[in-house]
């Protein structure tokens, strides 16, 4: 329950003030715990982030791949694919994963975060290929660009609103700078 309410605490902390916030001293002030009991549960900050990635990431992608499922057709699931991630903008674990992203990481935090987000991208590969696409894997990459090139217009709080950019987004994915 500890490791959890610490897991809580460097969300809120990540959400709130990006990596600068998170700090031993910031989690057990948050949790109430000594500063050295923090210590128990995680080596460094870097361990911190790789579990946030572990436990919120898979719950991230699960929603995404569920929005995908709910729908036929693969432009629809490219739409969905889109659509849910910039949904999910707003939600806590996404902007503690999007500080994560930004921050200076070691080799094996940034290893298993490159990991995650190539299972989010294969996700859409398949319907990029029964779009006809003859290489769904890089359109899928490409497509994911757009999709967090949207999420940091959204976050910097652009004069656009954000369904406006989701709409603009979806448009990019599915039929390019053609309109």
């Amino acid at each position: 329950m500890q490791r959890a309410a610490l897991l809580d605490a460097a969300r809120t902390l990540l959400s709130e003030g990006g990596t600068e916030t998170l700090t031993f001293p910031a989690l057990a002030e948050r949790t109430g715990l000594a500063r050295s009991s923090v210590y128990e549960y995680f080596r460094s900050r870097a361990a911190v982030v790789e579990e946030l990635c572990e436990v919120d990431f898979p719950v991230w992608a699960a929603e995404v791949s569920a929005a995908m499922a709910a729908v036929d057709g693969p432009e629809a699931k490219v739409e969905a694919y889109v659509r849910k991630q910039l949904e999910l903008v707003g939600d806590q674990r996404h902007r503690a994963v999007v500080a994560i992203s930004a921050s200076e990481l070691d080799a094996g935090a940034r290893e298993k975060i490159r990991a995650a987000h190539g299972g989010l991208v294969a996700m859409v590969v398949e319907a990029l290929g029964e779009l006809g696409h003859e290489q769904p894997r890089l359109t899928a990459m490409l497509v994911q660009g757009v999709v967090d090139a949207a999420v940091r217009r959204i976050e910097l709080g652009a004069a656009e609103d954000p369904e406006q950019i989701a709409e603009a987004a979806v448009g990019m994915a599915l039929r390019g700078v053609c309109g």
